[in-house]
């Protein structure tokens, strides 16, 4: 293997697995009608679809530091395909959502390739590195509303089933199945044994409390609560909200609608990584009330500009124009792209032994955000589906405030010792 040929493998087993994650969003319609089911607990099933993520993506982040990534996204590829499956056959609502809850864990193999391209890849281009493997594989969530209601359309019939949404759980899991081997078989855990090692003897426990309570972790995971959980949140919900939202009875035209979102956040965020690693090269500063502190300056521009899209979603809504709803989800998307590529420039660069256990949190943590805000925007008792933008952009001020506290300089540059439950003062002795 190479570091390139890794990327591949690692980006299309996540574009995948984002793609049978999401597979739902685009055939909530019949899906609710055949089960009997409200606009409220439609977003219900896409707040569940995250349940699962936050303890999953902790505990593989931390095996793939101790095991390896090729073996940990096997695992995980194979038995979502098995679960996929059987939700395709399920005949009462609570064998579908129990075996979608399964499904969903899919999501977690986000980390594992977190982890497996930092094992390759040097640190002045992790940043571009890792933002294409997670922006073309989060762009799967589009691939699955583009493409799931073209090939399974509504008047799908055979083979061997006669309603769309359960052919494509079912077919999308036999692939899942066959990358599982392909995965097994073809990946490497680390460019050299060294390397390897390395990370392994970083992944006790007592390593991976310490870490995960560094100022740095915990800030980054917050960050990304606001941005890779609200893009969680709108791959499960716009589908229904441009449907509802705007009497859009097209099942394909409101999931395309929904889809111009997923391409945002997906594929511009390569241009987050790399926006990071640019100006960490150059030591250019683009905010100087955190001199010297290159990456967490983008960072920090990128969280403010998602707020403001969010605030900006609502008004969109209650002009009742579609299309001005659907380019703003694309701004916000593009927001939320430029953020995660830096945040998880930052993630590897900080933590260069302890990537996977950092990703875990960072990833797990943040995708809580996906459970959150769908409850949110369905809420019964808002006036309108619009209003709930606004009320999670309001929910995202604090954590703004509290990374302007971490990345000034001062504690930035000690944002790897000092933490919430011990500070390394061993660091402070080799300073002086």
């Amino acid at each position: 293997m190479t570091k390139y040929r890794t990327l591949l493998l690692a980006t299309i087993g996540f574009n995948f697995s984002f793609l049978i994650w999401f597979s739902f969003a685009p055939f909530t319609g019949p899906m609710a009608e055949e089960f009997g089911l409200s606009v409220a607990e439609i977003g219900l099933l896409a707040s569940a679809a995250i349940w699962l993520a936050p303890f999953g993506r902790i505990l593989t982040g931390w095996l793939s530091d101790k095991f390896g990534a090729p073996t940990i996204f096997a695992i995980v590829l194979a038995y979502v395909g098995v679960f996929s499956m059987w939700s395709a056959v399920a005949e009462s609502y609570a064998v579908f959502f129990g075996t979608r809850l399964i499904v969903a864990t899919a999501g977690i193999t986000f980390v594992i390739g977190i982890q497996h391209v930092s094992e390759w890849f040097e640190e002045e281009e992790l940043g571009t590195a890792e933002g294409v493997y997670a922006g073309i594989g989060n762009a799967g969530a589009a691939g699955g509303a583009l493409i799931l209601p073209r090939v399974f359309t509504a008047d799908w019939s055979g083979p061997l089933f006669e309603t769309s949404w359960r052919a494509a759980f079912f077919y999308t899991g036999v692939v899942s199945i066959l990358l599982a081997v392909v995965y097994f078989v073809f990946g490497e855990a680390a460019k050299d044994e060294e390397k390897r090692q390395a990370t392994a003897d970083n992944a006790s426990f007592t390593d991976w409390i310490y870490t995960a309570t560094r100022y740095g972790t915990v800030v980054l995971a917050l960050a990304y609560v606001m941005t890779f959980g609200l893009e969680l949140s709108m791959n499960g919900w716009l589908a229904t909200y441009y449907r509802e939202g705007f009497n859009t009875q097209n099942l394909t035209l409101a999931a395309t609608f929904a889809a111009t979102f997923s391409i945002a956040a997906g594929l511009l965020r390569p241009i987050g990584g790399y926006v990071s690693d640019r100006l960490a090269r150059a030591e250019r500063n683009i905010l100087p009330v955190f001199q010297g502190r290159y990456r967490e300056q983008w960072t920090f521009v990128s969280l403010c500009f998602v707020v403001l899209m969010m605030f900006a979603m609502t008004l969109a809504g209650l002009s009742g124009q579609v299309l001005l709803a659907v380019g703003t989800g694309f701004l916000v998307g593009m927001g939320c792209a430029f953020a995660e590529g830096a945040i998880f420039a930052q993630v590897p660069a900080m933590f260069p032994n302890s990537s996977g256990a950092v990703a875990g949190v960072v990833g797990g943590v943040g995708t809580v955000g996906g459970i959150v805000y769908p409850l949110v925007y369905s809420a019964p008792f808002l006036a309108n589906l619009h209003l709930g933008y606004s009320i999670v952009a309001i929910s995202m001020i604090p954590i703004v405030l509290l990374t302007a506290w971490v990345f000034q300089p001062h504690v930035a540059e000690r944002a790897t010792d000092d933490g919430f439950v011990a500070h390394d003062d061993s660091a402070v002795v080799a300073d002086d």
